[in-house]
């Protein structure tokens, strides 16, 4: 066989000049051109998108009236202990350090556990309050204080017992990495109310990221101008948003002009719209280089905010978090999430059980004070009615004591089948719990809400039906919660 004497390059360029190729390509262009002499011409310029005013971001009208605008999601990474906090069962306290019954774990799997392992009850007092009378844990008293402005889901099951899927399925709707995250879906269906800021941004306590790592608050095959926005309260809100050395705001405009001009050619010939992200997420980024340290220096707050939610400015905490989450909220953005880590006490440390100093308590020290100040301060804002407050980790713990290893601290291991959260605002009935577990807290009992009926109920919070929120990929409609998911409706006010 001769060897082709010509490039791949060459190749193509001679392709491109024969006339088979070129009748081939004209053929459509052809019958276009000669369709387009007949109609009229203005016929279709009101549909012809605009690339100079094209946003993915603009806001869009919901699917029907929403109780809710936007959403403030605190999420617990690595699972609070709901026997310790919201699930009180005086069985366990009776039959605390007797060993389980072994048709209680027949079958069972789980992440630590060995052998047979001994029930564990609380050592944490449990009381009612407000006039709900909503029994909660001592651990939580400034939480003890707004009872009757939260509602308590004691009912909810997951799929999966290890954290990384945990998370991804409780933000993604899939224990696998790659789809769209809540956030994500929630900007795609109703745009940014935000002009300077991200739609969905993502705040970090705890230290380092959540076991599901950024896949948590992904745009997976959405266009990514819909991924959340991760902001720091230290340093730079946002990695590389300020000028390098030596360049001036005036020729940072006068770039961003040119790369936006060749864009808006690239989108106009190929309508790809990863172009428009990339032109919306320049523009964006220039704005925030004003209003993203505006927005982070809580230093201005009264002194009786800093008071309320136990603030320090200049440092990293997840009271400086809920802080900035409610000034977020007032400047447009649609969905804020918080992640605050070590909330995973499986009892093999003096700092890693539920009762020691350095522990569960600890935890609950930080967040309580912020979380209470966070509802009491949109409720005296007017913003609470149409917020939507969500507290709560990726899965329960067990009603037995892990004690790895042999030790003698006290934990619990990872349990998907029962877990608590509460939430609060957004057209939700205030001081209600809904659910119930066995009396060891090992199964549902009662109103079962599995994760994908709570993302349906989020959704449903913000006008959006979860079975017409949907993206076309690989041939076929995906959407947040799968093919699964039902509105929780005894908890809508």
């Amino acid at each position: 066989m001769m060897k082709n004497p010509y490039t791949l390059e060459q190749q193509r360029h001679l392709h491109a000049m024969t006339r088979r190729h070129f009748f081939g390509k004209s053929a459509w262009g052809i019958g276009g051109m000669a369709l387009a002499s007949l109609l009229n011409e203005q016929l279709f310029a009101a549909a012809k998108p605009d690339p100079l005013g094209f946003n993915p971001l603009t806001p869009k009208a919901p699917h029907f009236a929403p109780k809710a605008k936007r959403v403030i999601y605190m999420f617990m990474e690595g699972a609070p202990s709901q026997l310790d906090l919201f699930d009180y069962k005086p069985k366990l306290v009776e039959l605390d350090m007797k060993p389980c019954p072994e048709e209680m774990i027949k079958g069972e799997r789980f992440a630590f556990i060995q052998g047979v392992p001994k029930i564990l009850g609380t050592p944490h007092k449990f009381a009612r309050h407000g006039q709900c009378g909503m029994e909660l844990s001592q651990l939580l008293p400034h939480l003890a204080t707004v009872a009757d402005d939260i509602t308590l889901v004691r009912s909810m099951v997951t799929d999966a017992f290890n954290h990384a899927p945990a998370q991804i399925f409780l933000n993604t709707g899939s224990t696998q990495i790659g789809r769209p995250s809540m956030g994500s879906w929630l900007n795609y269906g109703l745009g940014s109310i935000a002009q300077d800021l991200p739609g969905f941004v993502v705040m970090i306590s705890g230290g380092g990221l959540p076991s599901g790592g950024a896949a948590c608050w992904s745009s997976g095959f959405l266009p990514t101008v819909y991924q959340g926005v991760q902001f720091r309260s230290l340093g730079d809100p946002v990695l590389f948003l300020s000028n390098p050395a030596g360049m001036s705001a005036k020729d940072r405009r006068r770039s961003l002009d040119a790369l936006h001009d060749l864009n808006e050619m690239e989108l106009n010939a190929t309508g790809d719209p990863e172009i428009a992200t990339r032109i919306n997420s320049f523009e964006l980024a220039f704005k925030m280089q004003t209003s993203a340290p505006e927005l982070m220096d809580i230093s201005k707050e009264p002194p009786a905010i800093h008071e309320m939610y136990g603030t320090e400015p200049g440092k990293v905490s997840f009271a400086n978090n809920c802080l900035l989450a409610r000034r977020l909220i007032e400047r447009g953005t649609r969905f804020v999430q918080l992640y605050d880590r070590t909330w995973d006490h499986h009892g093999v440390s003096a700092d890693n059980d539920i009762v020691s100093p350095g522990g569960l308590p600890k935890k609950c020290q930080e967040a309580d004070r912020a979380m209470t100040a966070l509802i009491k301060d949109l409720k005296q804002r007017g913003l609470l009615e149409e917020t939507l407050v969500i507290w709560g980790g990726e899965f329960g713990r067990t009603p037995l004591n892990e004690a790895r290893g042999g030790s003698k601290f006290l934990g619990r291991d990872h349990h998907p089948r029962a877990f608590s959260l509460w939430m609060a605002g957004g057209g939700l009935k205030p001081g209600f719990t809904l659910g119930a577990t066995d009396d060891f807290g090992w199964n549902v009992v009662e109103d079962r809400v599995h994760v994908h009926d709570l993302q349906a109920t989020i959704l449903h919070c913000l006008g959006l039906d979860h079975t017409r929120l949907t993206y076309k990929f690989q041939g076929r409609n995906f959407r947040l919660t799968d093919v699964a998911g039902e509105v929780v409706k005894k908890i809508l006010a």
